[in-house]
């Protein structure tokens, strides 16, 4: 989605002076970055090799290097707890929320949550921007465009201090947030809901740190949401923990922690 564009009467158009809008799944497992074409189609873009879905994961090195997706799951530190995972899930939240029934080692029971990496001290909302940060690169390089900002899609059910600590990570990304997009919408848009016949839908987004339902009334080509429910912390990495715990109790392994279940 072209924003800006000058130019003089008669010349062609100029790609590099186009500034876009990107759109980001910001996601608890994996995210990824698409634009609007110039076709006006959605477009999800590609890293160097190809791979359009990004593993929500970053690693912190002793030396200060930052590793982000795919690259971040060769743990090469010594110490797997510092490659971050389902960060999306601690957006926002007090360290006596979480308690010690996460993966990491938490820096303090009090305040807002910090994880102890061999880096330093992080905050979720750090972490989310080294994604963001690698999202904005990523589309940056594939269209040789510049970015005035980005879409970002949140859980329905993200409160008021998850959506702020969302708008906190992109700022600190160096990203301009448009507009905080609840992901049931975003999904009844791209299944093309919004050209569906009026009435009312629910949806349901059961993701890899969130669950919750929508329910939309379209009229008009607009949704209106009338109303959100869930929980900010059921998801794919519930259903994984139980799984490995089921099949670690059929083995007969009764002692484990959750650093045996890896990242």
């Amino acid at each position: 989605m072209s924003l800006l564009q000058i130019q003089e009467p008669d010349a062609p158009p100029n790609k590099t002076d186009l500034r876009l809008a990107l759109g980001i799944d910001l996601g608890t497992t994996n995210s990824l970055v698409a634009i609007i074409n110039d076709n006006g189609q959605a477009e999800t873009l590609p890293d160097e090799k190809g791979r359009m879905i990004m593993p929500s994961l970053v690693r912190y090195d002793k030396d200060g290097r930052v590793t982000v997706g795919e690259e971040a799951r060769i743990v090469d530190n010594g110490n797997a707890k510092s490659v971050i995972a389902s960060v999306k899930r601690l957006m926002g939240r007090a360290a006596k929320e979480v308690g010690d029934d996460y993966r990491y080692d938490y820096a303090s029971k009090e305040g807002m949550v910090k994880i102890s990496t061999v880096a330093g001290e992080k905050s979720p909302i750090e972490v989310s921007a080294e994604i963001l940060r690698h999202l904005t690169r990523r589309a940056k390089t594939a269209t040789g465009r510049q970015v005035a900002g980005a879409v970002i899609t949140v859980p329905a059910y993200f409160d008021e201090a998850q959506r702020q600590a969302t708008t906190t990570a992109a700022k600190l990304a160096g990203l301009r947030v448009l507009r905080l997009l609840n992901e049931p919408t975003a999904a009844a848009v791209a299944y093309g809901l919004d050209n569906a016949e009026e009435g009312i839908y629910a949806i349901y987004d059961l993701g890899g740190g969130t669950f919750d339902i929508s329910i939309l009334r379209l009229q008009q080509g607009v949704f209106e949401v009338l109303a959100t429910g869930g929980d900010t912390a059921l998801g794919g990495d519930d259903y994984d923990r139980a799984l490995a715990m089921l099949a670690a109790k059929k083995m007969g392994i009764t002692e484990f922690s959750d650093e045996d279940f890896g990242v």
